[in-house]
């Protein structure tokens, strides 16, 4: 039987609110890992969904990137050629993200004609407005290889002060993100030969940003307010504009990419990052000849844009300049969403490596595509880099799905399928609800969760939209237990018919709710409740009104019968996580070294847990009575403290009991550092003060965000008040902390009056016997200080 055809191609129409969406172009050049697919398109595919759940008429284009020296450098490795390689590999990325059922309504191609096309049109425009100039630049030559080496073909040291990575790309830095120039590298090396290149001089068209920078900024100031930019968009646009524009080098010296339209350079091609972002627009091309009734119509259509941080120069400034500079009326980005990275247990991420877990291994782990989108969605790096771990994974599948969302949905299907003891199936009956206080109050809240729903979803907070979809199903838990349902049927029939008609359709408000982040689990939902997801799934009206949230007891008619109800998530054991963990660990050799680290580490740990602060030479009893051996001492002088100045602080966005702070602390730049410290410390005290901090720690993740230190704070004895340790005005950023007042020994050991490292936290007695000091001043604070105290990560460094 042959499958339907396709829909015709969505286009704007006048009164509706539309959308047009893109994700950055992921590279055809390999198989993207899950970084990859949360930097991109996997959030934007959530946009798209949730905007076509609210009725929006939204269209979501995307597609490989084909063209530039990446590919031709896989094609060398391949021994094949580059169109070989962009055959073979968007084949790859297609099967990917179906399997992650991204929904995309045109995955397309950047090497298509429409490329050629829509690129050399732009091209023609920016050159007939003179935004265009020649140059001739140099440009490093292999002898060997008799060709000119374009960016990703020569590798080198990075000439950043306080990078010095020795394996940066002649285009950009992958360790510190700087764009570079090719002749900019130390000690540079052709990739494919290894030997070291020579400048030749050799003449390119340079694209005038600094002409243009008056209309750039003016869209930029104007954008990014109206558009709501997430705030490391601006940061990255603001670096940009804070260094100066320069003019920019559309032009290369390759063969494989978009012919250059004119005679002297006929024989080059256009720089990927010229033509790579109008793939945006070819692709939409080929989905539409009508093409430009998106892309040039700028009042009617809103243009959201989802990337990793590192792409975000290109589409703030490089793009924008490219289409304000033909003088037409484009739709520009509205809104651009930006994510940070996403790390691999001990590491990063990372396709030349082949580190990390990628996203044909996803399928092989027979963990449902759902269960990864979860994951990766509630772990999205939004605001700072965040860390995957396969026991992360483990808990939030076992406990946030399987015991939470799952529990809850089983729980009410099973109980309404029942033939005995239960509704055989049918949804009862369930007159006179706003009489039960108990389904009135679930309802209240369940319409404040949609409302923080909505609230974030319309500014692409997507990681709160799903918390706050979840906390729903948190509530609906709390409803069946406190309602206690199984009694109600035989004592108080007609409240259990309105308790179990309201949970049946809070179960349809979560089929709906979480739809955009995993489409499977709610196909499966609407299934068990005999509905269609076509036609069925909305919680809106006509209109785009929520309203009948609050009232949830009406999604699903009286006498409906549902489906036959099966569990929707299965448990992640912990032996199939250790499995795992080896098997995506990297090499053999990396996992050898990993193993061995990880046995210091613990010994370590076990060292610091049976470790005793001693008392000067006096020996300590143990809880039996017996006399220990003698403790090994923890020296005041192992501990490196220094002052530090707070740059910024905020919120961390998985722990309400945290901060997530900035701190220069003498160093190339600030660290980051995680403190429990909301609930005694106002956000706005904790803004650009002196503050005393524990260095050497050995850093350590805290919900996802890694601590590379600890801020020192006093409380008294109850712990009913906590305020940060203060260096005296005239303290200098960096400056190290010493200790006095203990025997005269300004270098004593820590007394601390029988405490251990237990639960890997120390108290630093200051009640006369042990003082911090700097320059001999005792550090003070309002508390009265009793003790100053410090979590210690387990180990000092």
């Amino acid at each position: 039987m042959a499958s339907p055809p396709p829909p015709p191609p969505k286009l704007p129409i006048p009164g509706r609110r539309n959308i047009l969406i893109t994700s950055a172009l992921p590279y055809v050049n390999n198989v993207p890992h899950l970084g990859n697919i949360i930097g991109c398109v996997l959030s934007a595919d959530v946009f798209a969904r949730y905007c076509r759940l609210r009725g929006y008429n939204a269209i979501y284009i995307c597609g490989t990137d084909e063209y530039g020296t990446a590919t031709e450098t896989k094609a060398l490795e391949e021994k094949c050629s580059p169109k070989e390689i962009c055959d073979k590999y968007h084949v790859i990325h297609d099967e990917v993200y179906k399997w992650f059922d991204i929904k995309f309504d045109k995955f397309g191609r950047t090497s298509a004609p429409e490329q050629t096309e829509v690129c050399q049109a732009i091209f023609h425009k920016l050159m007939e407005s003179k935004w265009l100039t020649e140059n001739t630049m140099q440009q490093l030559y292999c002898d060997t290889c008799e060709r000119f080496l374009a960016d990703r073909l020569v590798e080198g040291k990075c000439p950043t002060e306080g990078c010095n990575y020795e394996a940066a790309r002649g285009d950009q830095c992958e360790n510190c993100s700087k764009l570079l120039n090719p002749t900019e590298l130390i000690d540079p090396k052709c990739k494919v030969c290894k030997n070291a290149p020579r400048i030749r001089d050799t003449d390119h068209l340079f694209l005038e940003l600094p002409l243009l920078s008056d209309k750039l900024v003016n869209y930029i100031n104007n954008t990014s307010v109206a558009g709501m930019w997430s705030q490391n968009a601006i940061q990255a646009t603001n670096a940009w504009l804070k260094e100066g524009l320069k003019q920019r080098c559309i032009t290369r010296d390759l063969k494989w990419g978009v012919p250059v339209p004119h005679e002297k350079y006929k024989d080059k091609v256009f720089y990927v990052w010229f033509d790579a972002p109008i793939g945006y627009i070819s692709i939409t091309a080929s989905y539409t000849p009508d093409w430009e009734k998106w892309w040039k119509d700028p009042d009617n259509v809103e243009l959201f844009q989802f990337m990793g941080k590192d792409n975000v120069p290109f589409h703030t400034v490089m793009f924008p300049s490219t289409l304000l500079g033909t003088g037409e009326n484009w739709t520009m980005m509205k809104t651009i969403s930006v994510t940070e990275y996403l790390n691999y247990e001990a590491g990063k991420f990372s396709k030349s490596h082949g580190i990390g877990v990628f996203g044909n291994d996803a399928k092989t782990t027979n963990i449902p595509s759902e269960v990864w989108r979860y994951y990766l969605l509630m772990n999205r790096p939004e605001v700072s880099d965040t860390l995957f771990t396969w026991a992360d994974l483990q808990a939030k599948l076992n406990s946030e799905l399987l015991n939470n969302l799952g529990n809850f949905i089983n729980r009410v299907l099973s109980f309404v399928a029942k033939p005995a003891g239960g509704y055989d199936s049918i949804i009862p009956d369930a007159p006179n609800v706003e009489s039960h206080p108990l389904t009135n109050a679930l309802a209240e809240k369940t319409n404040k969760w949609v409302e923080q729903y909505l609230e974030a979803m319309e500014k692409v907070k997507l990681k709160q939209g799903l918390k706050s979809a979840m906390a729903i199903s948190s509530d609906g838990n709390a409803y069946l237990q406190e309602s206690q349902f199984w009694r109600l049927y035989k004592e108080d029939p007609a409240t259990c018919a309105i308790v179990m008609k309201t949970s049946v359709g809070v179960v349809y408000l979560l089929a709906c709710l979480l739809e955009p982040f995993m489409p499977s689990f709610s196909r499966e939902v609407l299934h068990q409740l005999n509905m269609s997801p076509d036609e069925d799934l909305s919680f809106c009206d006509d209109k785009g009104e929520t309203a009948k949230a609050k009232r949830p007891w009406d999604f699903i008619s009286a006498g409906h019968k549902i489906g036959k109800p099966v569990p929707l998530f299965k448990e992640l054991k912990d032996e199939q996580v250790e499995a795992f963990r080896i098997k995506f660990a990297g090499s053999q050799a990396e996992r050898i070294l990993k193993e061995q680290a990880e046995a210091e580490a613990k010994k370590v740990a076990e060292k610091l847990k049976g470790t005793k602060l001693s008392e000067g030479s006096s020996k300590k009893k143990q809880s039996g009575g017996l006399k220990s051996k003698t403790a090994e001492e923890v020296s005041v002088a192992k501990l490196d403290i220094r002052v530090g100045l707070i740059r910024k602080a905020e919120k961390h966005p998985d722990a309400d009991s945290l901060y997530v702070e900035e701190i220069d602390v003498g160093e190339e730049a600030p660290r980051t550092v995680v403190s429990g410290l909301v609930k005694f410390i106002p956000l706005e005290e904790m803004q650009n003060r002196k503050v005393c901090v524990l260095c050497n720690l050995k850093p350590v993740a805290m919900r996802g965000i890694k601590s590379h230190a600890m801020v020192l704070a006093a409380s008294n004895e109850d712990h009913t008040k906590v305020e940060l340790v203060e260096p005296p005005e005239s303290a200098a950023v960096g400056e190290r902390v010493t200790f006095a007042g203990f025997s005269g020994e300004p270098e004593a050991s820590l007394n601390a009056k029988s405490k251990t490292w237990e639960k890997l936290s120390a108290d630093l007695h200051s009640n006369g016997e042990l003082v911090a000091c700097y320059k001999d001043v005792p550090f003070t604070t309002s508390a009265g200080v009793c003790k100053v105290k410090t979590i210690a990560n387990g180990e000092i460094r």
